[in-house]
């Protein structure tokens, strides 16, 4: 139904009188890839017979009923690794294909002059998955249509407003810095940066003035939350918001932007209703189980960069997130020692914060470029390279450099012209993780060849 929609969308397009379509621009980028990934712990069998790579089982090698870990006589829990994946897939898609999407897109923008300065703008861009998205080669489905930042508004010497779908201004700030983005090494799908593209937005771009630019957004959820279902307390004009500051001169970048999403925004109804009180027992102690969030997640980023600057470009990223949903909630396992002897404890579900951090450098020339990077992660870190602010040695900042998790990429770009690239790149990520139940396919290595073409 879909691809029928689209395709009397793009007829009844190109019915229209010349005239209600000339300020319409059609435009799209197709980016395919063919993809080699060795991935750790890619799938195992958890009790509900879904994928889960390394799962707890009982010291006679049966999985371990859901919640429970079974300990060894030293103390430390009995796991099963999962299988292993070493193989092809297209463009990321097939679920065992790490890395970020590809970002296949088809759209269309266009604007009306209103007079006296100001002009009516529309946009429209379609996500394309153009591979086995939905893990079946023959279906033609591959997931449907997914729409990307699509708005209406208004723009003028004073900037522009907007209400629609759209990145967030954080997620735009560092966006020029990547110059893996969109690829098996894609900073999101490596290093871990959190970006949103989010519904019900409300957003406004100011006009670059020396090199200068401000953007702002808020989201109306109107009870929609971040996957969590209907919240009837998710009613504000701003349930979540996001602020950057740009700086683009010549070579030179910067940014700094902050994001804020609401503690409503990861809960249902049921659990924002009855409150922190849910956590607490009769007799004041903790509840082992909890799903209510009680703070709003939190996120800065800076962003520094040196663009182009004889053929040279270098770049850093920094974010710090805290109050994550997955940290503020716990749920009761049941530990079980080789004597015989139990405890039911709660854990946390999530770090509450963690510190992220890459740097990329590039080299162009002709029409090639050479680039390459290194990311870094720090779980529930309370300060920047801490362990080497507490003891000062070569360890120490080893330490602090590889983190909880690690990452780097080469990579190799050809311009066939200025719509047509090819490009071939080799990413690795290792995580501390790995081999936790729950934690499949954190630790990986892959080699990617594509080509992206732009209309």
């Amino acid at each position: 139904m879909q691809k029928k929609l689209l395709t009397l969308a793009v007829a009844a397009a190109m019915a229209a009188p010349a005239a209600a379509i000339a300020e319409a621009t059609l435009y799209g980028k197709l980016n395919m890839s063919i993809d080699y990934a060795d991935v750790d712990n890619a799938y195992g069998i958890d009790a509900n017979d879904d994928n889960s790579g390394a799962v707890y089982v009982t010291p006679d090698g049966n999985l371990a009923p859901p919640d429970t870990i079974y300990l060894d006589a030293n103390g430390n829990p009995i796991i099963r690794d999962g299988e292993d994946f070493k193989g092809w897939g297209i463009s990321r898609e097939g679920d065992f294909i790490p890395g970020s999407s590809r970002a296949s897109r088809l759209g269309v923008k266009g604007s009306e002059d209103l007079g006296n300065g100001l002009k009516a703008i529309y946009q429209v861009e379609l996500g394309l998955n153009l591979s086995a998205a939905d893990d079946n080669i023959t279906s033609g489905g591959n997931k449907g249509i997914s729409y990307r930042n699509s708005f209406v508004g208004l723009a003028g010497d004073w900037g522009t407003a907007f209400v629609g779908r759209h990145d967030t201004p954080l997620k735009i700030s560092t966006g020029k810095l990547d110059q893996f983005g969109d690829t098996m090494a894609d900073y999101n799908g490596t290093v871990g940066f959190h970006d949103i593209r989010a519904d019900n937005v409300i957003a406004y771009i100011s006009p670059n003035v020396s090199g200068f630019s401000f953007a702002g957004a808020i989201i109306a959820g109107g009870g929609a939350t971040d996957d969590s279902g209907l919240n009837i307390n998710e009613d504000s004009l701003a349930g979540a918001w996001s602020l950057a500051g740009i700086y683009n001169n010549g070579p030179f970048y910067a940014s700094l932007a902050y994001e804020s999403l609401d503690k409503d925004m990861f809960m249902d109804s049921s659990t924002s209703l009855a409150g922190k009180g849910q956590c607490i027992n009769a007799d004041g102690s903790q509840a082992l189980d909890c799903d209510y969030v009680s703070d709003a997640y939190d996120k800065w980023r800076i962003g520094l960069g040196l663009l182009d600057f004889n053929g040279f470009t270098l770049a850093a990223i920094y974010e710090q997130q805290e109050n994550r949903p997955d940290g503020q909630t716990r749920s009761a396992w049941t530990y079980y020692n080789a004597d015989g002897t139990s405890s039911t404890v709660g854990l946390s579900n999530g770090v509450e914060k963690q510190q992220l951090w890459q740097i990329q450098a590039a080299y162009a020339f002709g029409n090639n470029k050479v680039k390459a990077m290194y990311g870094s992660v720090d779980r529930d870190d309370d300060k920047i390279l801490g362990e080497t602010r507490d003891v000062v040695s070569l360890d120490s900042l080893r330490d602090d450099l590889e983190g909880d998790r690690n990452t780097w990429a080469i990579g190799f770009d050809h311009n066939f012209s200025k719509r047509t690239k090819a490009y071939v790149l080799y990413t690795a990520v290792d995580d501390d993780n790995n081999g936790i139940p729950g934690e499949d396919g954190v630790e990986w290595s892959g080699f990617s060849a594509g080509m992206i073409h732009k209309f």
